[in-house]
């Protein structure tokens, strides 16, 4: 199977410049599952997709698979989102895999439970709207590998946090209460 026909059929011309609009699987992936489509909040509903596709399939919760998929998801969607950005436009809406890629780094060796798992999402969509640095220099880059690394920056951040509460009493103390 010749992987690069799916990356670069084009279909149609449909954007000002005259880039060929991406082939279907580019924006099946790139927008992770079509959820980069939804009308307001894309980032907010990818982020959601990989939340529940991490709590509800269980071999995501074993880390070296998470992180195995993640790589592999990067990867690809270095690739997929820079053809996206060439006809969408800089950092595009529609292009969502960063998210999930970003969401599963917040969730990476961290216990699978619904206050960790609800945490991590907060947190991540804090740090990814807010960028701080380097993740605020990866989204003024332009392609793929920009698209996808503030988002990693992000969950990193999210994650290191989130590994806090955990690892202190306050968050035994949440998981008492609940």
């Amino acid at each position: 199977m010749n992987f690069s026909q799916y990356l670069k059929k084009p279909q149609k011309l449909n954007n000002a410049e005259g880039v060929a609009e991406p082939s279907w699987f580019v924006k099946f992936f790139a927008s992770g599952l079509y959820s980069g489509y939804v009308p307001a909040a894309s980032g907010t509903v990818g982020s959601f997709f990989a939340l529940l596709l991490y709590y509800f399939i269980p071999p995501l919760s074993h880390p070296y698979f998470l992180l195995s998929l993640s790589a592999i998801t990067f990867v690809i969607g270095v690739q997929t989102s820079g053809i996206m950005e060439k006809f969408y436009g800089h950092d595009p809406a529609e292009v969502t895999v960063d998210e999930v890629v970003g969401m599963w780094t917040s969730l990476l060796f961290l216990p699978k439970n619904i206050l960790v798992a609800g945490l991590a999402f907060f947190i991540f969509r804090f740090f990814d709207i807010m960028k701080p640095y380097p993740a605020n220099r990866f989204d003024t880059m332009h392609g793929g590998f920009g698209i996808m690394m503030d988002d990693v920056i992000s969950g990193i951040y999210a994650n290191l946090i989130v590994q806090l509460f955990v690892h202190s009493r306050i968050f035994s103390f949440l998981e008492y209460l609940l």
